[in-house]
């Protein structure tokens, strides 16, 4: 209701303003008398340089457009803002104001040529008057098409009428809640409005460069001004050659000239190098802004962001919105100023001179506004298109293995060209868009210079103007000719940067739905009661599927416990709740009875260390590798956590051993061996609490063999969660914990499981029996125990002699897969 009565005074004061713009120009036509009289000689005895009657039928105009859009607006709200709103009528209006505009100049110039006393002060009020009320009529349009609509509720169980709909009036009882009518140029206001938010937000991260920017500042100053006298001088010295022939004058004139030249010169010079500078401190900024954003963001964030496009927004856009900038903010002061100087002495050489000028101005101004914001959309759809394009080579340069092995180069390369295909779409139309701006432009400047040339040569004839004045005049509305351009380029350049600066923005300001704690819980003592309490959760990428449903276990200090069970169960997110990548959904998870996100970030994740299926190392050296995010950590340690996951000996075995660079994400090294990197990097901790999450199935059977019992003769007084495939590393834990479809379906020791018959059960028989399609109901026998029994003992002892089970003939022969075998068909992982 408020909003509506908002709009309805907006729409009210316009009226009222438009009924003031008739009244004030009709006074100042009759000159405050005879309406009638003045209205007959004005229509039958027009004089275009003397008659006020067609400025007074321009406010006629103004006020019968305005008041019939207002009354529009009142009768059926929806369809005219949604007209008003609409490119051709906007332009339409804009057409009309420069007319306007335009003609006015020149009928004050007609008038001052007819009337040279120029002391008809109806006439120069009325002529204000209308320059005033011509930019107010392109103003209220504007406002006119900002009207948000007010909406009605329906009534439950009202059928709506379309048409009913669409006429609602603005002054009615309206209230509606609907926010899908928002029109596409309200929100282009709205992504204006952003777009000068972005360049200030980029200007004051420029602050603290203020002793870089004043004294580059200074210099512009220095640079322009100088620049300023040129065209002056010229003209000074035009007049001492071909006018009145005296050598001391010309000679004075260029040695001025010259001096101003010499000084512009080095301003320029020290202008430019400032500048570069404080452009390259402010790259920095935001990439360090940008950075640290995007390490702050929940694991969520980066389940749904593409790598490809945060890298592109991390390189290519922070240069665009950097070097963009700060060269245009160099080139709009310098222009600002000179343009300022270039004003006063056209004014001063002649003021009909730039009358004819500032015809012009408006047709200018429009143009590059146009083409500004045509161009701001342009640059966000290349900005977007190299991105994805970006993304398909990340994706393709990182799996490239998956890329060879299967012979699909040429298919990822036309995946890539049809990405670059899109692109160049768009810079087609770039292209397309520049050649018509070039072509304004140069059409409009040709026909100004053609117009001063005329006009200023009839000013010259009849002595109003010498002849060195007039090339002085020309000269600077050459400059101001390039002034205005640059200061075109300046708008279309700040809307680049502002397009460019959008996205990273977003992400610079986005906050993480899963904060890092700081100032949270730090005990000095964890003793690594883990607990799980009606935990529910689902990814945030996936928020209507429940991943864990109603989870509860808990997992004592020093305590072994496996999670087992079918793929895609659950347990995996289990470990990514305890580590606080993400938030329960309900229920809570417990570290010695207080929620796990009530720790301090840093303090938890030295007391917690996880080793994943696939460890990603960095493209550094094994020894720093394993001190990851270790502060002066001592060589000893390194070496004894090494040794501590059987990665010690081949290290040893490398060309530069501990300094041996891994590649990037590892590709130097093989499977196994960034596995047992990856350990040493956990064990190097000594955490309370160590998740391995198949943190061995890389590994050959001698290596897992030896690297288990490193972890077994390591975890005294550590809690450890334990996901594998293999029985080998399950059976030895103190617990089991089985979870199918994300619920936990049974837990206890190996054994106990074993007899049981559930959902364990089967887990083993298919392991280990090889038994497929069994019924799920069917137990295992005695027999089956026994045998299951008897092949563990044998596996181990082929284990500690270093044999493996595919050596030895003489094994029961039962039809099943090896210990240590993966899950098979209907499994998944354990």
């Amino acid at each position: 209701m408020v909003e509506s009565c908002k709009k309805t005074c907006t729409v009210g004061t316009i009226i009222l303003t438009n009924f003031a713009d008739l009244a004030i120009a009709t006074v100042l036509f009759c000159h405050g008398n005879e309406f009638y009289k003045h209205f007959i000689n004005g229509f039958y005895g027009y004089q275009f340089g003397t008659s006020m009657f067609d400025l007074w039928v321009y406010s006629l105009v103004r006020v019968t457009i305005l008041l019939g859009t207002c009354l529009a607006i009142i009768y059926n709200a929806k369809s005219s803002i949604e007209r008003i709103q609409k490119v051709q009528y906007k332009g339409l209006i804009a057409i009309i104001a420069v007319l306007m505009w335009s003609v006015t100049l020149i009928k004050m110039l007609v008038h001052s040529e007819i009337k040279n006393e120029m002391k008809d002060p109806w006439f120069w009020s009325m002529f204000g008057f209308t320059l005033f009320g011509t930019v107010m009529f392109y103003t209220q349009w504007v406002i006119l098409g900002n009207i948000t609509l007010p909406q009605t509720i329906p009534t439950p169980g009202a059928k709506i009428n379309e048409t009913d709909a669409e006429r609602q009036p603005l002054l009615g009882n309206n209230t509606s809640n609907h926010s899908d009518s928002k029109s596409p140029s309200k929100s282009d206001e709205k992504e204006v409005k952003g777009s000068f938010s972005a360049v200030r937000r980029l200007l004051s991260m420029s602050k603290t460069d203020w002793f870089i920017i004043l004294p580059a500042f200074t210099f512009l100053c220095v640079a322009a001004v100088s620049e300023i006298f040129v065209p002056f001088y010229t003209g000074k010295v035009i007049d001492g050659i071909a006018i009145e022939k005296d050598q001391q004058k010309f000679t004075s004139a260029i040695i001025k000239m010259s001096l101003l030249s010499i000084s512009s010169a080095i301003a320029t010079g020290c202008r430019g190098g400032l500048f570069s500078l404080a452009i390259a401190r402010l790259d920095i900024r935001v990439r360090n802004f940008l950075f640290s954003s995007l390490l702050k963001q929940d694991v969520g964030f980066f389940d749904s962001t593409r790598t490809g496009e945060m890298t592109s927004r991390l390189t290519s856009d922070t240069s665009t919105m950097s070097d963009t900038l700060g060269l245009n903010m160099n080139i709009f002061l310098r222009s600002f100023v000179k343009g300022i100087g270039v004003c006063i002495f056209m004014f001063n050489l002649s003021w009909r001179l730039s009358m004819i000028t500032f015809i012009g101005l408006p047709i200018i101004t429009a143009v590059s506004a146009v083409y500004g914001d045509f161009y701001e959309k342009l640059s966000k759809q290349v900005q977007e298109s190299l991105a994805k394009a970006n993304e398909v080579a990340e994706e393709t340069c990182s799996s490239i293995k998956t890329v060879r092995s299967f012979a699909n180069e040429m298919n990822e390369i036309d995946r890539y060209a049809v990405k670059l295909n899109v692109t160049y779409k768009v810079k087609l139309k770039e292209s397309v868009t520049y050649a018509g701006y070039v072509w304004i432009n140069q059409l409009f400047a040709l026909g100004l210079v053609v117009g001063t040339l005329y006009y200023g040569g009839h000013l010259v004839v009849n002595d109003v103007l010498t002849g060195g004045t007039l090339v002085s005049f020309i000269l600077y509305q050459i400059e101001l000719g390039g002034v205005i351009e640059e200061i075109g380029w300046v708008w279309t350049g700040l809307m680049q940067a502002a397009g460019a600066s959008a996205k990273v923005f977003e992400y610079v300001d986005r906050k993480p739905e899963i904060p890092n704690t700081k100032n949270g819980k730090t005990p000095e003592k964890l003793e690594g009661l883990i607990e799980f309490k009606d935990v529910t959760f689902s990814y945030p990428s996936r928020p209507d599927t429940d991943v864990l449903k109603n989870v509860s276990f808990s997992v004592n200090p020093g305590e072994v416990v496996a999670l087992v069970g079918p793929s895609g169960g659950g347990k995996s997110s289990c470990v990514n709740l305890l580590e606080h990548f993400y938030e329960t959904k309900a229920g809570n998870v417990l570290l010695d009875s207080v929620p796990i996100q009530d720790y301090d970030h840093s303090y938890l994740h030295t007391k917690i260390a996880l080793v994943g299926q696939e460890p990603v190392l960095y493209a550094r050296s094994i020894e720093e590798n394993i001190a990851y995010g270790m502060e002066n950590i001592g060589t000893e340690k390194i070496h004894h956590a090494a040794k501590l996951a059987n990665a010690h000996n081949f290290i040893m075995d490398l060309k530069e051993q501990y300094k041996a660079e891994t590649g990037e994400k590892g590709a130097q090294l093989s499977g196994g061996q960034k596995q047992r990197v990856a350990i040493a990097r956990a064990l190097i901790r000594n955490p309370v609490i160590l998740l391995l999450d198949e943190a061995t199935s890389a590994l050959d059977s001698e290596s897992e063999h030896v690297v288990q019992q490193a972890i077994y003769n390591n975890i005294a007084g550590k809690t450890v969660i334990i996901i594998a495939h293999r029985l080998s590393t399950v059976e030895r834990a103190d617990r089991i914990v089985v979870i199918e479809k994300g619920q936990v379906v049974e837990q206890g020791k190996h054994r106990d499981l074993l007899q049981n018959g559930g959902m364990y059960s089967q887990l083993v028989r298919r392991q280990l029996l090889g038994f497929e399609n069994t019924p799920k109901e069917k137990e295992l026998t005695q027999s089956d125990i026994h045998r299951i029994d008897r092949q563990e003992s044998e596996d181990l002892e082929l284990k500690n002699r270093g044999t493996t089970r595919g050596e030895s003939s003489s094994l029961v022969d039962i039809p099943r897969v090896r210990v240590g075998s993966l899950i098979d068909t209907g499994v998944g992982s354990m």
